[in-house]
């Protein structure tokens, strides 16, 4: 198990009482601060300028964002924190496969378990168009905003969350105490929105599913492409009507139908399918594992 380089203890008082600090309460801690940095940043660019100009500087923030929480840069003797904590960027061919085919099921289960929720309980417009304003806005500028949302929700949170929090976590506690930890911070932080009461339990696999994603191929990337994906349809479909909105009654009302058996059948494909890829490449880090692992003979490897 890779461990940090833990030589340089802090010399100053605010160092040596963080470190005195649990792991769990100074992951939490710097999680929730990692990501909450760049979602006040986009808060302020996206009520300074129109919507075109704030996703453009936003776009260049975010670029700068990723290159110092992944080790870029001063103060030198955080380096190698924000380098493990950021995971693996450059990923094999078969990693990169079987995680966008992880992602592509991530999206398809949170929308498809959205919807059957919504034919059991009823969907209140009310409460989910909260960013209905954009539905008045001109094309450019509403998709502007829809895309810079799910931007800096994608990339920070998950650089928050699945990383700065969870990767330590993972360290020391494994990977599904570190996981589960970070989904409850996660559902957390989201509880000031009205419109979770309603989707807890399938916000909470969301994030548990993109937290096991992270462990299984050791890198953010595949997250992020599945939390951008995803917030883009919650923008534009849930939380607005841009492209349209949700009108089915729930089956209490409407009977059983084929629009709800086909939707239960969509959320247990795809929570099997993603099961499938997460072992697929729990497999390829495990052989990538045995590879780097040291004095092991050639041989043993060709027969794994």
């Amino acid at each position: 198990m890779q461990q940090l380089n833990n030589s340089n203890y802090p010399s100053n008082a605010f160092g040596r009482f963080w470190m005195k600090l649990p792991l769990v309460l100074r992951s939490i801690l710097i999680g929730f601060g990692v990501s909450s940095l760049g979602v006040s940043i986009w808060t302020i660019v996206a009520m300074s300028l129109p919507g075109p100009w704030s996703m453009l500087l936003m776009g260049t923030i975010l670029i700068f964002f990723w290159m110092y929480f992944s080790g870029k840069w001063k103060p030198s003797n955080t380096q190698v924190f924000r380098l493990f904590c950021i995971r693996q960027i450059n990923l094999k061919r078969p990693v990169w496969v079987w995680g966008s085919v992880a992602a592509f099921f991530i999206v398809l289960f949170l929308h498809s378990s959205f919807i059957l929720t919504f034919r059991i309980v009823e969907f209140q417009p009310e409460i989910f168009k909260n960013l209905s304003f954009i539905n008045d806005l001109p094309a450019l500028q509403a998709w502007s905003i829809i895309i810079g949302i799910s931007m800096v929700a994608g990339i920070c949170e998950e650089i928050g969350y699945r990383g700065y929090l969870q990767k330590p976590l993972e360290q020391k506690y494994g990977p599904i105490v570190a996981i589960s930890i970070s989904s409850l911070v996660f559902i957390v932080i989201h509880l000031h929105q009205d419109w979770l009461v309603s989707i807890l339990v399938p916000v909470f696999f969301i994030s548990f599913m993109i937290g096991y994603l992270a462990y299984a191929t050791n890198s953010l990337i595949p997250g992020i492409i599945a939390h951008v994906t995803f917030d883009i349809i919650n923008v534009s479909y849930w939380w607005s009507d841009v492209i349209g909105t949700f009108e089915r009654k729930p089956i209490s009302m409407t009977g059983l139908d084929y629009h709800f058996i086909i939707t239960v059948v969509v959320v247990l494909l795809s929570t099997l399918l993603f099961i499938v890829a997460i072992r697929k490449l729990l497999k390829l880090k495990d052989l990538a594992d045995l590879i780097n692992r040291p004095n092991i003979p050639n041989s043993a490897i060709m027969k794994t």
